[in-house]
């Protein structure tokens, strides 16, 4: 919409939470199967660690930094395609307040339609 709001921070926290854990624990990034951050207490909160130097810190949290940049473009993507569909969706809501998936369903098939059609 266009408007910038505090409504994501949550979400844009655990988005980097994510990232950051996908690069230093799960071998998920370029630097290979290679975990750099280590927890502890993982029942009790899971204090997390680095076990690296301040240079792979720096890269890792350039990596961090792509991947979600990455996400949030995709996710843009995504959102722009199916504008039709999200407009016709808040337009239910704001009437409705509530939608079933059988709904929602038939809200998305009756967009997709009209697109083709015309």
């Amino acid at each position: 919409f266009h408007s910038v709001t505090t409504g994501a921070s949550n979400d844009i926290e655990q988005a980097t939470k994510l990232a950051r854990a996908m690069i230093t624990r799960y071998g998920m990034s370029d630097f290979d199967m290679v975990a750099f951050e280590t927890v502890s207490n993982q029942y009790l909160g899971g204090d997390a660690s680095l076990a690296c130097s301040p240079e792979t810190a720096s890269e890792i949290d350039r990596e961090v930094v792509k991947t979600v940049h990455d996400a949030h473009e995709k996710a843009l993507g995504i959102l722009t395609e199916n504008r039709a569909a999200l407009d016709r969706l808040a337009a239910y809501l704001l009437e409705k307040e509530t939608i079933t998936g059988e709904e929602f369903m038939a809200l998305l098939s009756e967009t997709e339609n009209a697109e083709k059609h015309g």
